[in-house]
């Protein structure tokens, strides 16, 4: 299995790449992707991390499953966004699964991928998936093929459902266990 991540300028720097970290301690493959003009990414909180693809350069029928961290950059390119919701898009008809964060929901939602589809995310971006059904108080939930998480606070939940989706639910709980969550 072979999971693809997408970076952005301002994304939730634990949203991202703690997320990114602990799938690939579970022994998940993981490659990281960028829309931006440059791999060379700024997170919300100043980091510099480089992305291993920029998106003209990434074959998405290579990868099983799709991440999409949260952040700052959400709110600014959301509404106007045809990249990730597309990308989103895609995973799903294709039969793979999605997981999104905080406010990575968002993308889902605003594509009608949340239709009818029990989830969680950072409070107030239910908005964008009036169709969906919006569990608050949620830490991370799967239903079917899409993985949400509720904020920064539940990357550990969200990785462990990611996890338990891709691996089964021994492999996922050892995981938890070998960083003593």
């Amino acid at each position: 299995m072979k999971g693809l991540i997408i970076f952005s300028h301002d994304m939730e720097d634990g949203e991202a790449l703690t997320t990114r970290a602990l799938l690939k301690r579970a022994g998940i493959s993981m490659d990281t992707m960028t829309f931006e003009k440059t791999n060379r990414i700024i997170t919300s909180y100043g980091l510099v991390v480089e992305a291993d693809f920029l998106s003209d350069q990434v074959h998405l029928d290579k990868y099983d499953f799709l991440v999409i961290p949260g952040g700052k950059y959400v709110k600014n390119v959301v509404d106007g966004d045809t990249d990730i919701k597309s990308t989103a898009t895609y995973f799903l008809s294709s039969g793979k699964m999605v997981a999104a964060i905080c406010a990575g929901p968002r993308f889902l939602g605003q594509a009608h991928l949340l239709d009818g589809i029990h989830f969680t995310a950072y409070p107030g971006s239910e908005k964008d998936a009036p169709k969906g059904i919006y569990h608050k108080d949620m830490k991370a939930m799967t239903d079917g093929r899409i993985i949400t998480g509720r904020s920064a606070g539940a990357v550990y939940e969200f990785s462990y459902e990611i996890t338990k989706y891709i691996l089964g639910e021994e492999l996922a709980s050892k995981l938890l266990s070998s960083i003593l969550f």
